[in-house]
């Protein structure tokens, strides 16, 4: 009996195959398009003075951010090869040595996370925006568009998971196959109810669709907290900017676990002898670099939210010294008289 998913074979990354439209770029439009939703309906509850065109300029410039910030990050740190730092220009060249379209495949969500950041920033400092009080309200609605992106990836066949004898593990067509040569991959193999006796080398195993995982964690059920929780709690302004990271990194940073590590990088921290490729207690101690970041991101998601109360009581304290300053002139003032 088998015990495991085999992935969609209708399922392709073009959405025709004779146009070069992919289902992973319409899923980034779908993520965009529902962000600006969301972030529009927030305006309206506040009754903010800010106009579709602002909104607009606000997005076309974190789009732009995010799209250079994900690409050149993957290039650069992901990819191994050496290739994009000996020839920089290929890092945007969508086309393969055969001049094939093949789209720009590889993308980092954490050089996403700081091009966007760094690009809604200067946007508001140019326009004189309040940056703190701008980025809650895109905290707020990025993990609803964020689970588009992981569906894409989905589609994509990509960022699978390691191996698994789970019931929904699932059998993804590109996955690196296993030695047969190897003990736990017969045992897996055996435990999913594959048959072997027809395989010469070469066995693929199910993994876990962590892509789905990422897809309904940190999509569905993080955007649900901060929205219908977080955001009704009054906070001061650059907190939830600060709860969007920490949740993420949390998040992320466990669901890693499941996700098979860059092949091209493997594991950053390797505290455990014990294999990766498939999830025990036993390999808990080796991290990818997803880990490390998402590790990086929860303490600076921390430090956001505590410079953000800091900030407040300071302003508080100002607005307090204020006053008494005002109160006190008026005294002296009616001693005199």
């Amino acid at each position: 009996m088998l015990s495991f998913i085999n992935y969609p074979s209708w399922l392709k990354p073009e959405i025709f195959p004779v146009l070069p439209v992919r289902w992973y770029g319409l899923m980034y439009i779908v993520a965009f398009a529902i962000a600006y939703f969301l972030v529009k309906k927030q305006i309206k509850e506040k009754d903010l003075k800010t106009t579709d065109d602002t909104l607009t300029n606000i997005f076309s410039w974190g789009i732009l951010g995010i799209l250079l910030g994900a690409r050149i990050f993957y290039a650069l740190v992901y990819d191994k090869s050496g290739q994009y730092w000996e020839s920089p220009h290929l890092i945007f060249w969508p086309f393969d040595s055969n001049f094939h379209f093949i789209g720009l495949q590889g993308m980092s969500y954490h050089g996403g996370l700081i091009g966007g950041f760094v690009a809604v920033a200067i946007y508001c400092k140019i326009k004189n925006f309040n940056l703190l009080e701008t980025g809650d309200l895109i905290a707020v609605a990025i993990p609803a568009g964020y689970t588009f992106g992981r569906l894409g990836n989905f589609a994509n066949g990509e960022l699978y998971g390691r191996v698994t004898t789970a019931p929904w593990g699932m059998i993804f067509p590109d996955a690196a196959p296993f030695s047969i040569r190897e003990n736990w991959v017969l045992e897996i193999a055996a435990k999913a109810g594959i048959d072997i006796s027809t395989i010469s080398a070469y066995v693929n195993l199910p993994r876990h669709p962590s892509q789905l995982y990422e897809a309904f964690l940190e999509g569905i059920v993080l955007w649900a907290f901060l929205w219908f929780v977080m955001r009704k709690i009054k906070l001061p302004p650059g907190a939830l900017i600060g709860s969007y990271i920490t949740g993420y990194g949390f998040v992320r940073f466990f669901i890693e676990y499941f996700r098979e590590p860059d092949y091209k990088i493997g594991f950053i921290l390797k505290l455990s002898s014990k294999p990766g490729y498939i999830y025990k207690l036993d390999s808990f101690l080796n991290f990818t670099m997803g880990q490390i970041l998402c590790f990086l991101m929860i303490a600076c998601g921390l430090l956001f939210i505590l410079f953000s109360y800091k900030r407040q009581a300071k302003q508080q304290t100002a607005e307090l010294l204020g006053k008494e300053k005002k109160s006190y002139k008026k005294q002296l003032l009616k001693k005199r008289k």
